[in-house]
């Protein structure tokens, strides 16, 4: 499914955390000034060789459980058109909490490739709630709307999440039902932000599952070597951004020192 999208294997998708949107607790910014800062840092990983953008709004912290409401959506929709407008690559959205329905519309509305989504198969226990499973009810909603280009990207043991309740269940298992359930790709993360998978469960998922399997977490400079042969693609958030946290701007210098070195595993 990713060569579709992507003119490179083993995609890198540089990740736009988008400001606090409106009505959220930390929002200080309109609508247009958000999306003036996403463009700008679409503009940043276009010219540093970047394969794929994905948008997500990690700054709505605390997060609303798997529904959002409108002017999120509508704010999501707007930003999702301006990068993939500026940037001219394949763009994808997450939207937190699991609201994986709503990351749908938008995907379809604002002409984006894929979506992240959390909760795709079995339940897990998030700083949220209950995340249920979505599956049934997310392909139902794509088909309904005609979105069935729009990819989904499903995480497996998702970060931030205890996944005490389905213990029994091993990683690559997971992933076989996400494979099973008619996703896309799977996405493996560490255990939280910043934090690289286990590279033993990267090699499990892609040992039973068929789908492209990639890294949701903690890839950087410094590892992407040890992940490089075992992964179909990587989403790279913090490593990319100043001083390495997830909740600076872009910095150009470290996405040009990833990509340079990607390329020479490329070549």
């Amino acid at each position: 499914m990713l060569t579709s999208l992507f003119n490179n294997t083993k995609p890198i998708i540089g990740v736009i955390h988008v400001g606090a949107l409106p009505g959220t607790p930390a929002n200080t910014q309109t609508v247009a000034e958000i999306t003036a800062q996403a463009v700008q840092e679409a503009a940043i990983y276009r010219d540093c060789g970047i394969d794929g953008i994905i948008i997500e709004n990690m700054h709505d912290v605390p997060y609303l459980r798997a529904k959002v409401g409108p002017e999120i959506v509508a704010a999501m929709a707007v930003i999702g058109h301006a990068v993939k407008a500026e940037s001219r690559l394949p763009a994808g959205i997450q939207i937190l909490a699991g609201a994986n329905i709503e990351a749908m519309a938008v995907a379809h509305s604002a002409n984006l490739d894929f979506i992240r989504g959390e909760g795709y198969a079995f339940a897990h226990v998030a700083d949220e709630g209950l995340i249920q499973s979505s599956a049934a009810e997310l392909l139902r909603y794509r088909r309904m709307i005609g979105a069935d280009r729009v990819q989904v990207w499903a995480d497996v043991k998702k970060k931030h999440s205890s996944h005490a309740i389905t213990a029994d269940i091993s990683v690559s298992a997971t992933a076989e039902a996400v494979e099973f359930m008619r996703a896309d790709a799977v996405i493996v993360t560490g255990s939280v932000t910043g934090d690289a998978p286990k590279l033993e469960d990267v090699r499990e998922v892609k040992a039973h599952c068929r789908l492209p399997v990639l890294l949701g977490s903690g890839v950087d400079v410094n590892n992407i070597a040890e992940f490089y042969g075992a992964s179909d693609g990587f989403i790279v958030g913090s490593y990319f951004k100043v001083d390495g946290h997830w909740a600076n701007a872009v910095d150009a210098n470290r996405v040009e020192i990833l990509m340079n070195v990607v390329s020479q595993f490329r070549s």
